[in-house]
């Protein structure tokens, strides 16, 4: 699927429309509002490898919105799903490779019209100018034999590497608000917030 930055979308090379990869689905939930843990905006920034300004002004002109909770006003704290933090990092990428943050935000949009099920198996790739979507193998052999594509990102290892992340830093459960505490050793402060509660 072929993104260009005017928000319009064309087949790739080899595709026929609604046709799927070879690649399983990842288990977790199709949308993610149904998400029960979230991250706040340092944690989610430490995942992505961005700033806090930059999730800041992602946040505020529509890039990427926090999908569990929005902040409300000051004092509030956005929560952001794992698909977030993977949309995060994948648009770090882009950015990091030239590529136009007009068209980063028409990958981005159509990966939430897509509702980001099935992001584990894509492979997004780019000329620089225009973002293709391929889901399989032959698609990026086709888009790289029509020389369109220069480089591109595998989500699934940027899934991956969100989830080894993430895994070392903490989450919130969305119900209780109880800190989940990474697998990082050395953060007695979490444990002893989590213990006092």
């Amino acid at each position: 699927m072929r993104m260009s930055g005017d928000g319009t979308a064309g087949g790739a090379p080899g595709r026929s429309p609604g046709e799927s990869g070879p690649y399983p689905l990842h288990s977790g939930a199709a949308d993610p509002s149904t998400e029960t843990i979230g991250y706040r905006g340092p944690t989610a920034c430490a995942a992505a490898g961005i700033t806090y300004r930059q999730l800041d002004y992602w946040a505020r002109t529509g890039l990427v919105e926090p999908s569990v909770r929005p902040a409300y006003g000051s004092g509030t704290q956005r929560l952001y799903s794992f698909r977030d933090v993977v949309v995060l990092k994948i648009v770090k990428r882009f950015l990091d490779t030239g590529v136009a943050l007009q068209n980063i935000r028409a990958a981005v949009q159509h990966l939430r019209e897509r509702g980001f099920c099935d992001l584990e198996r894509m492979t997004l790739m780019s000329d620089g100018a225009t973002v293709y979507e391929c889901s399989s193998p032959d698609e990026v052999v086709n888009l790289l034999q029509g020389g369109q594509g220069i480089f591109g990102i595998a989500v699934g290892v940027v899934w991956r590497d969100v989830e080894a992340a993430l895994s070392q830093l903490h989450g919130e459960r969305v119900d209780t608000g109880e800190t989940l505490v990474g697998h990082n050793p050395a953060d007695e402060l979490a444990r002893r917030r989590n213990r006092a509660v």
